[in-house]
């Protein structure tokens, strides 16, 4: 009898053990969904990180009946001869070229060339996923590009609607809304302003006054250790060498078709990045639900979550 209720007793112990831990599991979790949410931010580069090649030439370039490769080396001659900026060079062959052919470049247009892009694995339904997974961690993302391609295309892309702001080239419009002349171009030496641009909180291109103004870390909306940018190659070397000196996670990504050239060329230059420290991280850009990019981008929103709850014990 008396071993029974000894048996008894411990069984009521362990009952009481389990049932305390999952109120605690439970509290923890009332905790991480009724706090604020702290908010990280995501970069990408959109050419070769989002989608495959240029954006140009599953599009302008074919509806022009141009050979792709012969418009980029005559941009970079333009650009080489006239001592041009090369994102500059290109935005104005692409008028001349529309021009030459009787086809001027409207906005509706260039929406109408993003409607068709293709995209990596994954990528439609990515950022509804990514975002649940930080807010499970009490975090909320803002997705942002930065892109030396062009805002008016990215505009008519299905993924547009998730980006809080996206930073790319652009065209001035006419009255007709008819491109007459390059109104911003990003290259890959800028695309660090952009980041600063993020961290402040300054949702624009044009204000370089808030941009240029001290404000102190504290401040600032996103710090740039609640950062992650993704990118692809040799035009994104300073934003991540930036981000990741900052204390940031940069990621850089390859086409996972390995069976192309392009594509191993593609996973070359990111190895090397790695190799030479300007990113943190590599991962093919498959962007389905269990690839190993998605578990990267969960490991480095742990990380930034655990530092979030790190910071309370300051």
């Amino acid at each position: 009898m008396q071993q029974n209720g000894k048996v008894k007793g411990a069984k009521k112990r362990v009952d009481a053990t389990i049932v305390n831990r999952e109120k605690t599991i439970e509290n923890y979790r009332y905790i991480v969904m009724s706090k604020k949410l702290i908010k990280l931010a995501i970069a990408y580069d959109f050419d070769g990180t989002l989608a495959p090649g240029n954006m140009q030439q599953h599009s302008f370039i074919p509806k022009l009946g141009i050979d792709s490769q012969k418009f980029w080396a005559e941009a970079k001659v333009i650009a080489r001869e006239n001592d041009m900026n090369e994102i500059l060079a290109y935005m104005q062959l692409m008028l001349k070229k529309a021009g030459e052919k009787g086809m001027p470049i409207t906005r509706k247009a260039f929406s109408d060339y993003g409607k068709g892009m293709p995209l990596f694995p994954g990528v439609e339904d990515y950022f509804e996923r990514i975002n649940a997974y930080a807010k499970s961690k009490g975090l909320i993302i803002e997705h942002y590009i930065i892109s030396s391609g062009l805002r008016d295309i990215l505009k008519g892309t299905s993924i547009y609607k998730h980006f809080e702001m996206v930073f790319a080239s652009a065209y001035r419009f006419d009255v007709n809304d008819v491109a007459e002349w390059p109104a911003l171009a990003i290259d890959y030496t800028n695309k660090t302003q952009y980041l600063f641009r993020i961290n402040k909180g300054i949702k624009n291109s044009w204000d370089n006054e808030s941009i240029n103004k001290f404000m102190p870390e504290i401040e600032r909306p996103i710090p740039f250790k609640r950062m992650i940018y993704l990118g692809d190659g040799e035009t994104d070397i300073p934003a991540m060498k930036m981000i990741a000196y900052q204390g940031g996670k940069a990621i850089a990504v390859y086409n996972p078709n390995q069976r192309t050239t392009a594509g191993q060329k593609s996973k070359h230059i990111t190895q090397e990045l790695i190799s030479q420290g300007r990113a943190n991280y590599i991962a093919p850009a498959d962007y389905t639900e269990y690839s190993d990019l998605v578990k990267v981008i969960h490991l480095c929103i742990d990380a930034i979550a655990a530092e979030v709850g790190l910071n309370n014990y300051i």
